[in-house]
């Protein structure tokens, strides 16, 4: 593989646990997608009070499929991408409080992924969300348009997964993407900070919650078809 992407990570601080996705592209191959649901595990089943914050290392913050991978295992990318999904349904459900604190690029299932937490923090000076798909001529599977559909305010739906719209920061925040932008060195300053005033939530009423809220996306991802 070409792309050098270094394991998930998971440290904490005091409350909060911070997954720093990696240094390199952040591609979601096996091993990595292996990593990152390790690290979701432990968060789980830690009592609360306790919360999420996802970042990453560098230029991305994640650059979405492993396609190189993908091309060459053709085998295992349905059952893969079923798998994925997965993740994301286990963020989006997540009895604990989640904050996406995005210092880079994120693109693709990079994108979806962050858009499964609570919360985005973006850098507001570099670095682009972008759901690409519309150019690379791999439509969306039907989870992955539920999620983006119910995640993201209608018309920027449609724009992003329409055109590949790279947003930077202030334009991701104008468009309803993320929450919050502010300078590199606060990224995970602020998410954390959001993170910690939440994490005394209680986990069984927070899952319920969002399992209701999300019930028809969740649906979506799990179903048998969702990776058509």
């Amino acid at each position: 593989m070409c792309n050098s992407t270094a394991m998930p990570t998971l440290t904490r601080i005091d409350d909060v646990f911070v997954l720093d996705l990696g240094d390199g592209e952040n591609r979601f191959s096996p091993t990595w997608v292996q990593g990152v649901e390790d690290a979701l595990g432990e968060v789980l089943r830690t009592e609360a009070p306790r919360a999420l914050v996802t970042t990453a290392t560098g230029k991305f913050w994640s650059n979405g499929l492993d396609l190189e991978w993908m091309g060459a295992n053709q085998a295992e990318v349905p059952a893969f991408v079923t798998r994925v999904h997965e993740l994301f349904a286990r963020v989006l459900e997540a009895g604990v409080p989640t904050v996406a604190a995005v210092q880079g690029h994120v693109f693709a299932a990079g994108a979806m992924l962050a858009v499964a937490h609570d919360r985005i923090v973006m850098r507001e000076d570099r670095g682009y969300f972008c759901v690409p798909e519309s150019d690379i001529r791999i439509p969306f599977t039907p989870g992955m348009t539920a999620l983006l559909a119910a995640r993201l305010p209608p018309r920027t739906a449609h724009e992003a997964m329409t055109t590949g719209r790279r947003y930077g920061g202030a334009d991701a925040l104008a468009a309803g993407i993320v929450d919050e932008v502010c300078p590199e060195r606060d990224v995970v300053g602020r998410a954390v900070a959001w993170a910690a005033a939440q994490a005394g939530k209680h986990p069984e009423t927070l899952t319920t919650i969002k399992q209701r809220l999300h019930a028809t996306t969740l649906d979506a991802l799990r179903a048998e078809n969702a990776g058509l």
